[in-house]
C-alpha cells in the first residue's frame, strides 16, 4: 500500500507548521503524491504555494480543486460538487477538465459511496479518493464509512485512495493508497 500525502493548508496554519516542513515529512515517511488543499486562500497565493512546493517535492503534485493552476503540478483532485461544476455529464466534465488540464495530467474523484463508484468506473481517471473512513476535522459533514471502505473500494475499476481520517497503521485490502493528512505529523 503506498502513502498519499494530504497537505491541507488551514490545518497546518492551526497548528503552526510549516509548509515545507509538512512536504519534508511527507517524503521522510516515502509519500508517492502530495495533494495541496487551500480552501480559503486567494489564487495567488495557492499558486505561489505550489511552486515553492515543487522546489522540494520530486514526486506527483496534486492541486486540490484549482485545476487552473495545473501547470505547477502533476494533476488535480476534485469533489463531485466540482465536477458538476463543470459539466451536469460526468463523462463530458473529465472531457472538458482533460482538454483544460492536458491530457498528461493525473485526474483524481472524490467519491462516498457504491453510486459514485459506478459512476467513476464509467470516467477516464486515474484514481478515485473514497472516504471517509473515519470522521475527520477537515470535513465535518462526511459520512463516515468505517470497515465498508474496503467492500466498497473492491467495486472500483480505478486505483482507490482511502480518505478521511485515515492513519499511518490502518490496513485494507483494495486500497491502494492511504490518504495521511495531520496523522503525518
Amino acid at each position: 500500500m503506498h502513502l498519499y500525502a494530504l497537505c491541507d493548508a488551514d490545518m497546518l496554519r492551526e497548528r503552526g507548521i510549516d509548509l515545507l516542513s509538512f512536504a519534508e515529512r511527507a517524503k521522510a515517511l516515502g509519500a508517492e503524491i502530495l495533494q495541496y488543499r487551500n480552501k480559503h486562500a486567494d489564487i495567488a497565493t495557492v499558486k505561489t504555494d505550489l511552486i515553492a512546493l515543487r522546489r522540494v517535492w520530486e514526486s506527483f503534485l496534486v492541486i486540490n480543486d484549482h485545476y487552473e493552476l495545473s501547470t505547477f503540478c502533476d494533476g488535480v483532485h476534485i469533489g463531485q460538487e466540482d465536477l458538476v461544476a463543470i459539466d451536469t455529464d460526468p463523462i463530458r466534465a473529465i472531457k472538458i477538465l482533460k482538454m483544460a488540464i492536458g491530457e498528461d495530467k493525473i485526474i483524481g474523484l472524490s467519491t462516498h459511496n457504491s453510486d459514485e463508484i459506478e459512476i467513476a468506473n464509467d470516467l477516464d481517471l486515474n484514481y478515485i479518493g473514497l472516504g471517509a473512513y473515519r470522521s475527520t476535522s477537515t470535513k465535518s459533514d462526511a459520512k463516515v464509512l468505517g470497515d465498508k471502505l474496503d467492500e466498497i473500494a473492491a467495486r472500483s475499476k480505478h486505483p482507490v485512495a482511502a480518505i478521511g481520517g485515515v492513519r499511518l497503521d490502518d490496513s485494507f485490502n483494495h486500497v491502494t493508497y492511504k490518504v495521511i493528512g495531520s496523522g503525518l505529523l
